[in-house]
Formats: structure tokens, C-alpha cells, sequence
């Protein structure tokens, strides 16, 4: 009895992973490490694309604001290192929707730039560009538009995160996305007038202790951006940055230009810097005195 020959099986198609949405680039993925080469998520890969898509919950809404409102979206991330924000960004957002939008990635380190450059022209990113510059630097830059929807600075270390802030106000930015890293500046001067302080209010014992000195100036920090931002017309939240357990800096600070009363704030701001002993510190939290209207 003659038998029939065995059709072979065609190749199964590597399965990927549910975590990854449809229409993502595989190669992408693959190369930002949070694919391996064969298509598998390991525990600390499942780990970052979880904190991947937890930050562009937060962004993806203030996109489809801007679009709506534009039909395209500019934005920059300042701090970008290798542009993991960015590339997301593109990749879920404007691959699909955002049709004369553009991504600017700032970044001090040249060889990081110069691998982000290549990788967007290797994956047909047409609408991304990278820049060699500080984020005080671009404020002035040429190379960028004189307005800017979106700004964001991810663990922009200590007054690079100021320097973010005002280059998103000079850019007139309609929404901010901050989640700040180290900061320094202010628990110095906190330090340095400790002495003259102490005996001065009761309140000075919050930062008594150098250990205390570093987190109270840190904390501070971030209240001072705030009643600026909010200064400037800006409606601002402060969350944390869950599923970033890895990383004890995960305060996040969204702002959208609403033009709110500005007058109280300003003024809150500068209570504020007298009270802890901080008033020279009001150029780097400068508020715009002529337009402070209720």
C-alpha cells in the first residue's frame, strides 16, 4: 500500500508577547532591549515596558489634546539620553495619528545623539531629530521652532529641570510632563544660611540635620516649580510616578497652560522663599510680575 507523503508544517510565527501592542515596532523594541532578539520578554524587560506604557498613559492624552486642537504636535525631551521616551512616542502615537508632527530629542552626549539619529532613519522616523545641545542651550537654539507644544524632562538632574521649565515657558509649551531627579541648588543655600536662620523661626528645624537639609531643599524644590508653573497660568498635578519602584525619584509634575489668575500664586511663591530663607534664589523661580492679574 503506497502511502502519501506528509505535508510539511509551514514555520510557526514567533508569538509575541501580549504586552506588546499591535502595530508596535518589533525592531524597536528589540533594539532599546525590551525585546531579546528572539522576541521574548524576560522579568526585567516586562518590568520596563510596564513603566513604558505607565508614562505614556500620562502623555498619550495631552497628544491627542494638542492634535485636536493643531492637526500636529511638537515636542521635546530634554534629558533625552537614548530617546526611549521618544522613540515610544513616535511609535504608539505618531506612526499612527500624528501626520506633521515632530519629536526633538536634547542630549548633551554626542555618541547617544548620533545612535538615536540612526536609528530613526533606520525605522523611517522621518519626524524625529536629535540635538547635541545643553537644555539651557536650546533655549536659544536655532534649530528648534520658536514654539513648542510639549515639553518633558524625565530625572533632568538638578537645575536642569529649572532650565526645562524655562525654556517651555519661553516656548509658550501648552503642556509640561516633569518627573525631577537630584536636586541640589537650593538645599546648598538652605546650608549656607543655616547658621543665620536657626534662630530665626522654629520652622528652620525642618532642615537642622544635613540629612534633613538635603531632602526638605529637595522637597522644597518642587513646591517652588509648582507655585511658578501655577504663576504662569499653568493648572498643575502632582502624582507619583507608580511602577517606577526601582528609582527613589518618582515624583511627576504635569502642567497644561489653562491661564489661570496668576497674582496669588506669585505672591504664595514669595512668601514662600522669604520664609525658608531662599529670597536670592528668585531669579531662578522668576514669575511674570507685569501680568500677575486676578
Amino acid at each position: 500500500m503506497k502511502r502519501e507523503p506528509v505535508a510539511k508544517k509551514a514555520p510557526a510565527a514567533t508569538e509575541l508577547p501580549p504586552e506588546v501592542r499591535p502595530g508596535q515596532s518589533i525592531e524597536l523594541l528589540k533594539e532599546l532591549h525590551i525585546l531579546t532578539r528572539d522576541g521574548k520578554l524576560n522579568q526585567d524587560s516586562r518590568r520596563k515596558l510596564k513603566q513604558v506604557y505607565h508614562l505614556y498613559n500620562f502623555i498619550e492624552p495631552l497628544l491627542r489634546d494638542v492634535q485636536e486642537a493643531k492637526g500636529s504636535v511638537s515636542l521635546v525631551d530634554h534629558g533625552a539620553g537614548k530617546s526611549y521616551l521618544g522613540f515610544i512616542l513616535y511609535d504608539l502615537f505618531v506612526k499612527q495619528h500624528g501626520e506633521g508632527s515632530h519629536i526633538y530629542g536634547i542630549e548633551t552626549r554626542e555618541e547617544l545623539v548620533s545612535k538615536s539619529t540612526e536609528l530613526a532613519a533606520r525605522l523611517g522616523f522621518s519626524g524625529m531629530s536629535f540635538l547635541p545641545l545643553s537644555v539651557a542651550e536650546s533655549t536659544t537654539s536655532s534649530q528648534l521652532p520658536q514654539e513648542i507644544d510639549i515639553v518633558t524632562a524625565l530625572h533632568a538632574c538638578n537645575t536642569a529641570t529649572d532650565d526645562a521649565i524655562d525654556f517651555a515657558l519661553k516656548k509658550k509649551a501648552r503642556h509640561m510632563v516633569l518627573v525631577p531627579c537630584c536636586q541640589a541648588e537650593v538645599a546648598s543655600v538652605l546650608r549656607k544660611n543655616k547658621g543665620k536662620d536657626l534662630g530665626r523661626s522654629a520652622l528652620t528645624e525642618i532642615w537642622r540635620h544635613p540629612i534633613h537639609t538635603r531632602e526638605f531643599g529637595s522637597q522644597i524644590t518642587n513646591v517652588l516649580r509648582c507655585l511658578q508653573l501655577e504663576a504662569h497660568g499653568y493648572q498643575v498635578t502632582v502624582t507619583e510616578l507608580v511602577g517606577w519602584e526601582h528609582s527613589m525619584k518618582n515624583e511627576l509634575i504635569v502642567a497644561t497652560y489653562k491661564n489661570l489668575p496668576r497674582r496669588r500664586p506669585a505672591e504664595r511663591l514669595h512668601e514662600v522663599l522669604a520664609e525658608v530663607g531662599l529670597t536670592e534664589m528668585r531669579h531662578r523661580f522668576y514669575t511674570p510680575q507685569a501680568e500677575t492679574t486676578e
